[in-house]
This record gives C-alpha cells, structure tokens and sequence, in this order.
C-alpha cells in the first residue's frame, strides 16, 4: 500500500503501545515518520529499525509535549529530515484512575500537561508547516462517554482534546487541513500490561461488555487513523470514530 507516499507524520508517544501501531501502519502506506517518544529510547529505536527494514523511513525524535520547545523541536525535525509535514498524530497521553477526593493537584497538572497541553503545543507548532491536504488526527478515548468511576480526570481530559478537535477543525477547514479524533476502547497494550489491567479480571469485564467480544489490539487503531490520515478520507473532518468493539 501506498497511499501515504510523499506523506511525512509525526506521531507523539509513538515508541510503543497503540503510538507505535500508528507509527507502524503509516509507514507501510507510505509515510516517513517522526516516532516521538518521552523516555524509551531503545523502545523508539526499535520502532524505527521495524520501519527501515520493511523498507520504510522514519526517525526518532525525543521530546515532551507538555513542554513548547519540545513539541516545537518535533515539527523541526520533521521538516528538516523529511522536507515538510502532512500528518500530526497527537498520541501521547498519560493514564490514570483514582477516586476524586484522591486527586491531587501535582496529579491533575501531570495529566492535563500531556494529554491537554500536549495537544495544543504540538498543533501549534504543527499549524505553520502542514501543507495544504494535511490531517491532524487527535488519540482520545471511549471513557468520555463510559465515564466510568473513579477516570474524573482522564475522562476531562480526554475530553477536552474532543472539544479542542472540533474547534480546530472549523479553525484548519479554510486551509484544508483536516482534524479528527479516534476514541480508542480497551486495547491490550504494554501499558495495560504492566498497570495489571490486561489479563485480569476487569479485562474479562470489559470484554463481556464490548458486543464484539474482545478487547483491542494497536493495529486495531492505526488502520483507522491511516485512513483519517488518506486522501480516502478527504471529506472528513471534525469527527470522532469510537475504535471500540461497540462497547458503549
């Protein structure tokens, strides 16, 4: 497949979990690829060599969205490696789950920092170089409308990249540049792993509950986002695709 061919991505929070299955698949449509990540350099790296040798190109780029320079550094190395931007993929985003009266103040400004602000800077930087065609493609999550207990600040978070996204998309559309989102359900990913959600008996709830009776895996996100990303997806903007086996 090549229907990303001449596209150049940034995907941030891309050396692993469903970041890395974005990275993946937009790479083998076509894309070069900047594979962001916070700290797991060898885990980027790898992601970058399972591109190169399926014939792709990518880099990987360090940087902290929540901070300006970063997420600036980002879009430059874009540029500057690949000749210029079509896709932003705001993926990184941290989890977290506790009853309110357990919420603290360092906790909210550590989750909105990324998964809020992140958003905004990285959109930001990205707004000046995206050409004309280009997509912005926001990772939020079906909590917003599960709202289950004890996800407060999650779920505010997440939606708030929904209501960033559909301001923005009425911003970018006179430029046609194009922005949507993708709420992603229960996905098995190294990080429900090691928070001992994958696996357990909350799993085998979710699953229970989702009418296609499984829960997601990362390729079951990046394909939608490519083709968000593909001109196949021309007319679209300023939607939510809920990539959750039906679970509501």
């Amino acid at each position: 497949m090549t229907k990303l061919a001449g596209k150049v991505a940034v995907v941030t929070g891309a050396s692993k979990g469903i970041g890395a299955g974005i990275a993946r698949a937009l790479a083998a449509d076509g894309a070069a690829v900047v594979v962001n990540f916070a700290s797991s350099r060898n885990e980027a790296d790898a992601v970058v060599r399972d591109i190169v040798a399926a014939g792709g190109k990518a880099v990987a780029i360090a940087g902290d969205v929540s901070i300006a320079a970063d997420a600036q550094g980002l879009i430059d190395a874009a540029v500057s490696q690949f000749g210029g931007l079509d896709i932003l993929v705001n993926n990184s985003g941290i989890w977290t789950a506790a009853p309110v009266e357990q919420v603290t103040e360092d906790e909210y400004r550590r989750v909105f920092d990324v998964n809020v602000l992140g958003v905004v800077l990285t959109s930001r930087a990205a707004i000046g170089h995206l050409r004309a065609g280009g997509s912005v493609i926001n990772i939020s999550s079906s909590i917003t409308t599960l709202r289950s207990p004890g996800t407060s600040l999650y779920t505010a978070s997440k939606a708030a990249v929904n209501a960033i996204s559909d301001v923005l998309a009425k911003e970018l559309a006179p430029r046609n540049i194009r922005v949507n989102v993708v709420s992603p359900g229960f996905v098995v990913t190294e990080g429900t792993t090691a928070a001992g959600i994958a696996g357990s008996e909350m799993e085998t709830g979710i699953v229970a509950q989702t009418p296609l009776g499984r829960a997601g895996a990362p390729d079951d996100i990046a394909c939608v986002v490519a083709f968000l990303a593909s001109d196949d997806a021309r007319f679209v903007t300023g939607e939510n695709i809920v990539a959750s086996g039906g679970l509501r």
